[in-house]
């Protein structure tokens, strides 16, 4: 693969390939989140290229042949499930993604390439925050033929109403695909930073204008999507920039700002309610969820609760996939569509051996990917490497409190993530050997 630089808006960050595969996919993931089904298209066609292009090598990897063995235990637990037809369709939110991880490995080998993928993922969010603005504050709403033909509504008021969900079905969709530009923008904004503080007479004051305009859209975004889990997400990712920067001074001013907050939200009879004079209501109202009355069948402590006990009755291969609902059902009368932690309820509908293969694959790759950043022999790329280790971290996180599984874009991005992390691995180590 050829790799050269381009004039323009997306200099020393473009990567030019003789390789049209490079060209689809990176058509593909930028038009994904506004365009999913072309995009969806798109990537199906990387799938099948890289299948014919890299099939010994890809059926030679460790990662892939242990998640091989992962999809053979789904499709067992499919098979012996309480209510089958469910678990066969849940198939479809693992199995094809599968082969995406497989399919782009190959195709992502070089940190110049992380750099452009970031480019890819962030400047779709600028127009999807504007989108969400106006749906909050204009009433902006898409007609059933529009929805047809772009695969998505926009819903006056949001989803819930008052809460941003813009391009997504669901606003905490919308809120971890926020956190997931943020974090990378805010990789791009500082490597660029350095960049321009080295040569300020360099146009890289204009992509620092750029930068910071879509991480101003995204927190704005973020914000209005009420979601603690992102909110907590933007916060974590932040301070690990910070942290790798080295200002301890901003270290000790965030840190002091989210314990003001975090004072405010759950100690008001410590002092806290002082705090709430300075601290904005919008903040420590919804952190501390006072304006929220939830039924006790919506609380997470429950539902994880539930899926303990299904894991305890069927540890080996559970109860099926999409088999919570129908059985939270069951038990309450109360439908509820996941129980707000991944790894719970794959261990309940795919049992515990499953759950615990796909922590080991997830986990060994990123142990790589920090080991690879410690011995990083020169700072170039570095920290973009650095941002997608963070932003991939923070994906698990957020899914420890929610399910990002059931939008396709969402669980497109995070596959991404992890390919290319993976990918950028693979070809250090080979280049070592």
């Amino acid at each position: 693969m050829k790799v050269s630089k381009s004039n323009g808006l997306f200099n020393d960050y473009s990567q030019q390939s003789s390789d049209w595969t490079w060209l689809c996919f990176s058509l593909s993931i930028f038009v994904l989140p506004l365009f999913p089904t072309l995009g969806t298209v798109g990537l199906l066609i990387i799938i099948i290229k890289s299948g014919q292009d890299n099939l010994r090598k890809i059926i030679a990897n460790r990662h892939n042949q242990a998640l091989a063995i992962l999809s053979i235990l789904f499709i067992v637990s499919s098979a012996l499930a309480e209510q089958p037809k469910d678990a066969w369709l849940g198939l479809a939110n693992f199995l094809p993604f599968f082969l995406l991880f497989a399919a782009l490995k190959p195709l992502i080998r070089h940190p110049v390439q992380l750099k452009q993928l970031s480019w890819l993922l962030i400047l779709p969010s600028l127009p999807i925050v504007v989108l969400g603005f106006g749906q909050l504050f204009a009433g902006w709403y898409t007609l059933p033929l529009v929805k047809s033909i772009l695969g998505w509504k926009l819903v006056a008021q949001g989803v819930p109403t008052g809460r941003m969900s813009a391009v997504f079905n669901y606003t905490n969709f919308l809120a971890i695909y926020l956190a997931i530009a943020f974090s990378l923008a805010l990789g791009l904004w500082l490597d660029t930073w350095q960049a321009w503080r080295k040569n300020p007479a360099s146009k890289k004051s204009q992509i620092l204008s750029l930068l910071t305009i879509i991480l101003l859209a995204d927190i704005s975004g973020l914000i209005l999507t009420s979601s603690r889990n992102a909110w907590g997400l933007a916060a974590i990712s932040f301070m690990a920039y910070v942290a790798y920067m080295g200002w301890r001074w901003l270290i000790y001013g965030v840190s002091s700002a989210a314990t003001a907050i975090l004072w405010a939200s759950f100690a008001p009879n410590l002092g806290g309610t002082q705090l709430r004079k300075v601290v904005p209501s919008f903040f420590w109202a919804r952190l501390s969820d006072r304006d929220y009355q939830r039924p006790v069948e919506t609380l997470r402590i429950t539902l994880w609760e539930f899926c303990w006990d299904l894991i305890k009755q069927r540890p080996l291969f559970g109860w099926g996939l999409r088999n919570f609902t129908p059985l939270y059902e069951a038990k309450t009368n109360f439908w509820f569509g996941h129980p707000h932690n991944l790894f719970l309820m794959l261990g309940a509908e795919t049992g515990i051996i499953a759950v615990l293969l796909i922590i080991c694959i997830v986990g060994s790759i990123m142990a790589q990917g920090v080991k690879l950043l410690l011995d990083w022999s020169t700072d170039d790329s570095r920290l973009i490497f650095f941002s997608y280790l963070v932003t991939f971290t923070c994906c698990i996180l957020f899914n420890l409190f929610d399910v990002t599984i059931f939008d396709l874009r969402v669980n497109v991005i995070g596959w991404v993530l992890l390919s290319a992390i993976s990918g950028v691995i693979t070809a250090k180590q080979s280049a070592k050997a």
